[in-house]
């Protein structure tokens, strides 16, 4: 089995965790405020362990260069962006819409990965990820009153259009995050990736920490208080882009996102088992097409 296999599970899982966990967390600051607690949180936890990588083990901290900062400037403000446009989508009637929309991320980190690092995507890795993507439609679909005609006529609506941005720059962050990587140079794909988040972590945390006193004054030192869940929603998150960022330096970025949904089959796992919610028949049948791209992808 390939590494970036296991690597990509992995994060999926602390992803997971860590949603669940700003999502309790949410009941006390606002979404910008939750969202910034990863990033402050998380940059402390990354530097601990480059320092403990460059310690412990034969790799050494690489040199950054100027394409090393152009893609990791792109990729931090990209993920910002996706995640503002995402968090507007909750003001909208038609929610649903556009964050089924948002789900073509993978689909478009795989033209991103085309355009900028001329990676292309194989047939098996296509129709991979087109099952995928068809499970995620029926999942959208099964809790609203989404329905595969609203998805198929509503490509000029607002919140399609956020949608489908926030998906672009999901997309070209994580395209972005391996190219910042692979300009490192060197063998060491771990290190290579740890520096690639702690860079991104740490400018991710002096942007926020610019805007939230401008946009959301007062945030900040609820955030500050916040501290003892907020450290747990550091670390998780800090364990969880690991995982990507590593992934993501070995493997197309694209394969990688999805792999990732393997998150859904998560959260589903969850539910089922610990908070004993009912599946219904359109989102087993979701979760299993996922299921079956991620094995088309395995065995491609």
């Amino acid at each position: 089995m390939e590494a970036w296999i296991p690597i990509t599970i992995f994060a999926a899982f602390f992803q997971n965790v860590r949603t669940a966990m700003q999502k309790y967390i949410k009941d006390r600051l606002s979404t910008g405020g939750a969202t910034y607690v990863r990033f402050l949180y998380g940059a402390p936890f990354a530097l601990i362990y480059i320092l403990g990588l460059d310690q412990f083990t034969s790799l050494s901290i690489p040199e950054p260069n100027g394409e090393f900062g152009i893609f990791m400037a792109m990729g931090g403000i990209a993920q910002i962006l996706a995640t503002g446009l995402l968090v507007s989508l909750f003001s909208l009637k038609n929610f649903a819409v556009g964050t089924t929309y948002s789900k073509t991320e993978t689909v478009q980190a795989a033209i991103f990965g085309v355009v900028i690092l001329g990676e292309s995507v194989g047939f098996g890795g296509s129709l991979a990820i087109g099952i995928s993507f068809v499970g995620i439609l029926l999942i959208s679909m099964s809790s609203s009153s989404f329905t595969l005609r609203d998805f198929l006529s509503g490509w000029t609506t607002k919140a399609a259009a956020y949608g489908l941005l926030s998906g672009a720059f999901f997309g070209i962050s994580a395209v972005s995050y391996r190219a910042a990587a692979l300009a490192l140079g060197g063998e060491g794909a771990v290190m290579q990736a740890a520096f690639t988040l702690v860079c991104v972590l740490f400018f991710q945390t002096a942007v926020m920490t610019v805007y939230l006193p401008i946009r959301e004054p007062g945030q900040l030192v609820k955030v500050l208080k916040a501290w003892r869940v907020a450290f747990f929603v550091g670390l998780t998150g800090m364990l969880g882009s690991v995982g990507w960022f590593t992934a993501m330096t070995l493997q197309n970025a694209a394969y990688v996102r999805a792999l990732g949904q393997i998150e859904l089959v998560f959260t589903f796992i969850a539910s089922y088992y610990f908070f004993k919610e009912k599946t219904n028949k359109i989102e087993a049948t979701g979760i299993g097409l996922i299921v079956v791209g991620i094995l088309v992808l395995l065995l491609d």
